[in-house]
């Protein structure tokens, strides 16, 4: 195998990706190199390729949603073997000595490494993360179905777990796109009764299709007002404002709006309608590693798989031109072609 990495990498903000090659330099002592085999696309290496948040350093190699097998391991590497399959997703590090991090909340680590933020991702034929963060995929998981699981799957998942959704519960998702879409199916299967919120009717049967119970136009007053106080938790997956005030009052007391869309814009909250209801606003961002692991447990148990469609690595641009022009059901998979 080369030393060289082989990759596709955006020089300045908004640029075509091109090949790109560079030299990772020594194989930490905890680290693993992953061969990469595929690698979805998420809005977020959109954003990041546009340096939409300001943090992009270029030339930027994106993609955190990787799956391969481990190619090479570090001296102080456990749990894992050469030729195992893993993936690796937004985060590739952490501190492991933070109150979060022994709390089991990697995720929250204040000096969490993500995998494309000043470092190179997976749209290459290997990435390397910290090993904790290369989760082992079960075997009945599909490597084209597991990338999209580890950063958009693993984005809903992770709020279903952390503020206690339960079976009994009533919860909507908001956008069916490619996270709402998982969204769908997770909390179908936690037992839930669903509510797909859409500004698209013609997504109506595909959201019945991937598990949602009920059907409601965001943009129907009447229909929206019917829902005054009746679900227990409402997921939004859009990174565009809403009638926040409109949605909170579908919520019933003690209700939850979970936020995982990276809504730019301020969300305005009447706070009487909080107070009285004793609601709450809260976010999530991705998940611990073993939240991810749960989480592939839970769709390998459960056979939950994102839709995707393929694209030769090759053929990177094209893909996401695909995505920005909203074209996507619903996640990008880039297929490894390029030699190493």
């Amino acid at each position: 195998m080369s030393d060289v990495i082989h990759a596709f990498a955006a020089h300045s903000a908004g640029a075509p990706l091109e090949p790109f090659e560079y030299d990772p330099g020594p194989l930490l002592d905890n680290q693993v190199e992953v061969a990469v085999t595929h690698c979805g696309i998420c809005h977020s290496d959109l954003s990041m390729v546009e340096n939409e948040w300001g943090m992009t350093a270029f030339p930027l190699v994106p993609g955190h949603e990787a799956s391969g097998v481990v190619a090479a391991m570090g001296s102080q590497v456990k749990g894992l073997k050469i030729g195992q399959r893993v993936g690796v997703g937004w985060q590739a590090g952490s501190c492991m000595s933070c109150p979060q991090c022994m709390g089991g909340d990697h995720n929250l680590c204040a000096q969490s490494a993500a995998t494309i933020v000043g470092r190179h991702g997976g749209f290459a034929d290997r990435v390397r993360c910290d090993w904790q963060f290369a989760i082992p995929l079960p075997d009945s998981l599909e490597a084209a179905d597991a990338g999209p699981l580890f950063c958009g799957g693993v984005t809903v998942f992770n709020p279903m777990l952390q503020y206690g959704l339960l079976p009994m519960h009533r919860i909507g998702v908001i956008g069916i796109g490619g996270l709402g879409h998982m969204a769908l199916q997770f909390a179908n299967k936690w037992g839930c009764e669903v509510t797909a919120f859409t500004s698209s009717d013609s997504k109506r049967e595909e959201a019945l299709q991937l598990g949602a119970h009920n059907v409601v136009n965001s943009r129907d007053s009447d229909a929206m007002s019917k829902l005054a106080g009746s679900l227990d938790y409402i997921l939004s997956t859009v990174n565009v404002s809403l009638d926040w005030p409109v949605i909170l009052n579908a919520l019933a007391p003690k209700g939850k709006l979970m936020v995982v869309g990276a809504v730019l814009e301020p969300i305005p909250i009447p706070a009487m309608s909080i107070i009285m209801a004793q609601r709450s606003v809260c976010g999530s961002p991705i998940g611990s590693p073993t939240t991810i692991a749960k989480m592939l447990d839970f769709c390998a148990r459960h056979k939950i798989a994102p839709q995707t469609e393929t694209f030769p690595m090759s053929k990177v641009n094209d893909a996401l031109e695909h995505l920005k022009a909203g074209k996507a059901r619903y996640r990008i998979v880039l297929e490894n072609d390029i030699a190493n």
